[in-house]
C-alpha cells in the first residue's frame, strides 16, 4: 500500500517536473527569441553609431578641404584673369614671335629691338592687341631647354638665346656668321648624338 502511495506521488511529482521542464522551455525560446532581438538591436546601434562616426568625419574632411580651397579661390581668380588677358593678347603676341623668327635674325641686338618697337607701333595703330610686358625668349622657349643649351656651350646673354631659339625654332636654315666659333661649338655638342656631319 505504501509503494502504492509512493508510485502515486512519484507520478504526481513527474508531471509535475514535466509541466515544470515544458514551461521552462518555453521560457528559454521566448528569452532566446528575445536575446536575437536584443543583439539584432545591438548591431544595428553599432552600425549605426559607425555610420555617424563615418559621416562626421566626412563632414571634418569636406569641411578641411572647403577651408584649404578657400584659400586658393584668390590665386583661382588671378589665374582666370590672367589667362583671359593672354586670349586677348595672342594673336599680336603670336604675330611678334612669328615676326622675330622670320626677320630678326641677321640683325644685333639693338636692331631687334627697334624692329619689335616699330612692330608694336604698328599693332597699336591697327588696334591688335598684345601684351605689354612680353618676353619673347619666355614664350619660345623654357628655363630647362635654355640651361641644356648653355651647358652645351650656348653663351648665356641674350642675344645668344635668342639666336638658339632662331636655329632651332625658325622654318628656314640658319647661316650663322660665328667669328668667335661659339655657335659652332654649340651646334657640334647639341647634334653630337644625332650624327652630325
Amino acid at each position: 500500500a505504501n509503494l502504492a502511495l509512493q508510485e502515486g506521488r512519484l507520478a504526481a511529482a513527474q508531471t509535475e517536473l514535466n509541466n515544470a521542464q515544458n514551461q521552462l522551455d518555453e521560457k528559454q525560446m521566448e528569452l532566446d527569441q528575445v536575446q536575437a532581438m536584443y543583439d539584432a538591436a545591438m548591431k544595428e546601434k553599432q552600425a549605426l553609431l559607425d555610420d555617424a562616426e563615418a559621416c562626421r568625419r566626412k563632414m571634418n574632411n569636406a569641411t578641411a578641404l572647403i577651408e584649404g580651397l578657400g584659400g586658393e579661390k584668390l590665386r583661382w581668380t588671378e589665374s582666370s584673369k590672367n589667362f583671359r588677358n593672354q586670349i586677348t593678347h595672342l594673336v599680336g603676341n603670336v604675330l611678334l614671335a612669328t615676326g622675330f623668327l622670320s626677320y630678326s635674325g641677321p640683325f644685333n641686338q639693338e636692331y631687334r629691338n627697334l624692329l619689335l618697337h616699330l612692330w608694336k607701333k604698328e599693332m597699336n595703330n591697327s588696334k591688335i592687341p598684345y601684351s605689354n610686358d612680353l618676353n619673347l625668349t619666355s614664350m619660345l622657349v623654357d628655363n630647362a631647354t635654355v640651361s641644356e643649351w648653355n651647358l652645351q656651350g650656348l653663351p648665356n646673354d641674350d642675344l645668344s638665346i635668342q639666336n638658339g631659339i632662331i636655329v632651332t625654332k625658325a622654318s628656314r636654315y640658319p647661316l650663322l656668321i660665328d667669328p668667335q666659333g661659339q655657335g659652332k661649338i654649340w651646334i657640334k655638342n647639341k647634334e653630337k648624338n644625332n650624327g652630325l656631319q
